[in-house]
């Protein structure tokens, strides 16, 4: 039997998962789950990060310590995945003792090889990331790269691992194999990081203590990256007794890692693989954001997205799908409550459940639900059955490639060509001569048999629901194997449905987004109440003549750039309804220019003009404090017009 191995990244406890958190571990388990359907003896590993700087603080910040607080967490995550239906093998924590020695030994094996020496650490880092940077590393304001938040300069003692031994034979990894996916973010990774002279990586930090220590040097933690990152092979039994599965398993077939951590896996990854030896894996598959209105989700900017509520709404398997669906490799994907249920709508509602319920509603209406074995092949049937027998094998090609979202398209064409079948054939008129019972009992079942292929392809992705329509369509465990999957005349000839209850149900958009957005509201004042938010004392009170000297205007952000001489500002043209204006705030922290251009916001038209950084700013615009101390920038109403007066 052949073996499958697919990992998803281990998660970072920083706070209950969102629906940010979720694609990399459905996208990894419907592979897995597909790959077992093929026959394969798979290995779906996950996991949590569970060290480091960030941990060490919050749970300071909670007066717990930092075990207690992960503890907690990945409870969290682990109810997030049971009600996700993730199917995976195997759960590894970064601070299991089994790890924990095989880490020590790993970073013991590259110092004997000469890989690692002592030295001494100046430069930038990033403590929400984990992340040292050298200066020309950092963006244009002087912050991380990758989540623009500021940098600190940090000096301490620290041992380092030799990366320019591995230069060459990683940028042809990059460039001339199929390991990293897609194939078009190699000249990022090596114009950025390889070209310039790969820098030696700081493998070891001595400023906290939360962390893996180096056995020959007390004081030192083994760098969270090379804790984090070795957990592909210890949780398959690499330098420790717990798992013997390493020779059978690795090398891993697929990573799946979101865009910001692919510097890590592309490049420092497979430098510990080339120093200890080892092979590469297979495939990295790199995939983008699920963002909201154009940001990365983030607590901090209060725009995440509770998968439970969904989930309890609409069904795990219509947010898996929808996610799925939506999000193409290597690009982000914007996440709203519209899109979302206009998606369950047209494909899941109309198109797949649409097509179940009419197919077993007339079984059921026109022979009593079970089907007469006599038959008459027709019009429009070769076309049906030659796309049905010809999907399984795209569908293979995508899955391979990691291309789900192409997966899924590639099978609802079978779902939008199986209910053009029922409008071409009209069951209901051959329904009224008894002549036609033998061709009417024909299209049922070529209906049938094709909802069978789709359904037994769609298991792997919706894996709670499928099974409610194998038991509708009268299958059988027998008819739903992979095998079968490219087969006809599976199911019996005299085929016995039986009707249930709605697969997927419609949504009225309009109701569902007032009420969700009434439900993540009360969501959110309870989450700044458990979190121990405070509003801020009432000010002095003031008279309706003091209020009336503040001149609030709608205005639209016709265009922002960075302030080059700051980290915080943002510079803003306006259109205020009066002819324009520029306004400076000090937002760019937790706003990218392009996420704010077209948006409406309100402005304090008649403040002073004042130069910040030496750029002119011409008023104000209004923002929230945050429960974590950030700003919220107010979007009052789209459709208001610009210049339009608030009081």
């Amino acid at each position: 039997m052949s073996k499958f191995y697919i990992t998803t990244p281990i998660y970072y406890p920083s706070g209950n998962p969102h629906i940010g958190h979720c694609y990399t571990t459905v996208a990894c388990d419907s592979i897995a789950r597909y790959k077992r359907m093929q026959g394969y003896d798979v290995m779906f590993l996950t996991g949590t990060d569970e060290h480091g700087q960030k941990i060490e603080e919050k749970a300071k910040g909670l007066g717990v310590t930092p075990k207690e607080y992960v503890d907690e967490v990945v409870l969290n995550y682990k109810k997030l995945w049971e009600y996700m239906n993730i199917s995976y093998d195997r759960y590894i924590r970064t601070t299991d003792d089994y790890h924990v020695e095989a880490v020590q030994k790993i970073f013991n094996e590259l110092y004997d090889r000469g890989y690692i020496y002592k030295g001494e650490y100046k430069g930038k880092y990033c403590t929400p990331c984990e992340s040292f940077w050298t200066s020309s590393q950092l963006d244009e304001n002087g912050c991380c790269p990758e989540c623009h938040r500021e940098v600190k300069e940090a000096s301490e003692e620290a041992y380092f691992f030799k990366m320019s031994p591995f230069a060459d034979r990683i940028e042809k990894l990059l460039t001339e194999t199929d390991y990293l996916r897609p194939k078009t973010r190699a000249a990022e990774l090596v114009n950025n990081f390889i070209k310039p002279g790969l820098e030696d990586l700081c493998v070891s930090r001595t400023s906290f203590t939360w962390g893996i220590p180096v056995t020959f040097d007390p004081g030192h933690v083994v760098y969270v990256w090379v804790d984090a990152l070795s957990n592909y092979c210890t949780a398959l039994g690499y330098q420790n007794g717990r798992y013997d599965d390493f020779d059978k398993f690795w090398p891993a077939d697929v990573h799946m890692v979101a865009k910001d951590i692919m510097r890590f896996h592309a490049i420092i990854w497979p430098a510990i693989l080339m120093a200890l030896e080892l092979p590469l894996p297979e495939h990295l598959a790199v995939h983008g954001w699920i963002t909201f209105n154009g940001q990365k989700m983030s607590k901090s900017l209060g725009n995440v997205v509770d998968p439970f509520i969904l989930g309890e709404r609409y069904g795990s398997d219509a947010i898996r799908y929808h996610i799925m669906r939506e999000m193409a490799l290597g690009a982000d994907s914007s996440f709203s409550n519209e899109v979302m249920i206009n998606r369950i709508n047209s494909d899941l509602a109309n198109g797949l459940g649409n097509l179940v319920s009419r197919t077993v509603a007339m079984a059921q209406k026109y022979f009593g639900s079970t089907l007469i074995k006599e038959r008459q092949e027709g019009e429009f049937d070769d076309e049906l059955i030659s796309q049905a027998l010809a999907l399984r094998e795209r569908v293979d090609e995508f899955v391979d490639k990691t291309q789900i979202n192409d997966a899924l398209a590639e099978i609802f064409t079978l779902v939008s060509r199986s209910n053009k079948y029922i409008d071409e054939t009209e069951p209901w008129i051959l329904a009224k001569d008894e002549k036609n019972k033998a061709r009417l009992a024909t299209v049922l079942y070529n209906l049938l048999e094709s909802i069978r292929i789709i359904a037994t392809l769609l298991n792997s992705f919706m894996p709670s629901t499928m099974p409610k329509i194998f038991e509708q369509i009268g299958a059988s465990e027998s008819d739903i194997t992979y095998e079968n999957a490219a087969k006809w005349n599976v199911l019996p000839k005299n085929v016995t449905v039986r009707r249930g209850d709605i697969i997927f149900p419609r949504f009225d958009v309009d109701k569902e987004i007032d009420e969700l957005n009434k439900i993540i509201g009360e969501q959110k004042a309870s989450e700044q109440s458990d979190s121990g938010f405070k509003a801020a004392p009432v000010a002095d009170e003031i008279t309706i003549d003091d209020f009336a000297k503040l001149d609030l205007r709608i205005a639209e952000v016709k265009s922002c750039e960075k302030v080059k001489r700051s980290k915080k500002l943002l510079c803003l043209q306006l259109d205020d309804g009066l002819g324009g204006r520029q306004v400076v705030s000090g937002i760019a922290e937790w706003y990218k220019p392009e996420d704010l251009v077209g948006k409406k916001i309100i402005l304090v038209a008649n403040l002073k003009p004042v130069k910040l950084c030496g750029v002119e700013s011409n008023g104000m615009i209004c923002a929230a404090d945050t429960a974590e101390g950030g700003a919220g920038v107010i979007f009052p109403d789209q459709s208001l017009p610009n210049g339009t007066k608030i009081r």
